[in-house]
């Protein structure tokens, strides 16, 4: 195999990966892919069994063309594979009125004529007793949101780039590129290939394949975490929807599941929840600390407030990280200096898993033909070299 050309290598098959090989091929392009890894693997930054996909996205409002296009590709592709992957739970929005969840809750929904549900606490919590909530706090409902399985999406996108033609090489890590000639030259520990284009997808390690931009890119250290449960009950999927709760005097959110139990999803059986804020500073080479008591203080003590009936029980803890920008927001863009021969998605920020179907899509039109219709314009590297 040393010495194939491709008309694009991607480094990195995980989520984002995974997506940007499968639309390449399906156009019909000579693509590679290089994992360092086991396709998928639990070392980046989207396992974890679940992740919410929402459209009134308190992050900023001008996400929302972009999660319109991704549901309808997500559904474009369980209609090819057959799979499901995305699961209409409804997701709740629990705080105080003017935190920015619920205030950015409201803004893309206003902006955009997404549909939300209002109720009053006493009502909320006639409706889902599994809730203790201060009667201060704000309840939104978004009924189209719920959640994907991010494991067998990836396992899925990547044997459908394969199915159209791909190339992907598991088990294959990155030693080195760069330029040569009218191209790039990628070094690995099998071999050398050549492409006309690159499209980095590395995750964690984005900012040690992307030369100057390290310094952009902070990898934490993040930590899932699963309540066990003798039986589901009135927490199991179709009695609960998703979640997110603005914990005050916390920074961030804290964001839940209903219990997946039945044996079709990946990752440890419970009541899943998490943290999203920013973790401790992590390597991606480097061994991260696992999960510990302090971890777990923070979700009992989250538990103590809200869900004070699973306060008890055991929970079984795991790791994984985000690949941070300044501003939180993505990275979709060629790379300075490169001649558009060099295409980065990057920086996903925690938040990043259901955008992956039009990721994909995005990082394709880059490399084939230089731009994208997509509205990708505020997510370009300008505003952090400014």
């Amino acid at each position: 195999m040393q010495g194939c050309h491709y008309d694009v290598i991607v480094l990195g098959v995980g989520s984002m990966g995974s997506s940007t090989c499968y639309h390449l091929a399906k156009r019909g392009a000579k693509v590679l892919g290089l994992e360092q890894f086991s396709i998928p693997h639990e070392r980046g930054e989207h396992g974890g069994q679940s992740r919410l996909i929402r459209k009134a996205y308190f992050e900023h409002p001008d996400y929302v063309p972009l999660l319109e296009r991704a549901y309808e590709n997500w559904d474009m592709f369980e209609k090819e594979t057959g799979q499901q992957i995305y699961h209409q739970t409804g997701l709740l929005y629990l705080g105080e009125p003017d935190h920015a969840l619920m205030a950015g809750v409201r803004t893309s929904a206003t902006t955009y004529g997404i549909g939300l549900d209002t109720m009053t606490t006493l009502h909320f919590l006639n409706q889902y007793p599994q809730f203790a909530i201060p009667s201060t706090f704000d309840v939104l409902f978004e009924p189209e949101a719920g959640f994907l399985e991010p494991e067998k999406a990836i396992r899925l996108l990547a044997a459908a780039a394969v199915r159209h033609g791909a190339t992907i090489r598991e088990n294959t890590p990155v030693i080195s590129w760069r330029k040569e000639g009218g191209g790039i030259m990628v070094e690995t520990a099998d071999g050398t290939f050549y492409g006309d284009k690159l499209v980095v997808c590395a995750g964690p390690w984005s900012g040690k394949m992307l030369p100057g931009w390290g310094s952009q890119l902070t990898v934490t250290r993040q930590v899932l975490a699963w309540a066990s449960l003798p039986n589901a009950g009135k927490y199991a999927l179709g009695e609960l929807p998703c979640w997110t709760i603005a914990m005050p005097g916390k920074p961030g959110i804290y964001y839940g599941f209903p219990v997946l139990n039945d044996g079709h999803f990946d990752g440890p059986a419970g009541f899943k929840l998490a943290h999203h804020a920013p973790g401790l500073a992590t390597d991606p080479d480097g061994i991260d600390l696992p999960p510990n008591q302090a971890d777990e203080n923070n979700i009992r003590e989250f538990l103590e407030q809200f869900f004070p009936v699973l306060n008890g029980l055991p929970i079984t803890m795991k790791t994984c990280r985000y690949t941070n920008t300044t501003d939180e927001h993505f990275i979709l863009d060629h790379l300075p200096g490169y001649g558009g021969r060099v295409i980065m998605a990057a920086g996903f920020s925690g938040h990043g898993f259901k955008f992956v179907s039009v990721i994909g899509e995005v990082m394709a039109d880059l490399a084939q033909q230089g731009s994208t219709q997509l509205p990708v314009d505020f997510l370009t590297s300008k505003r952090l070299l400014s």
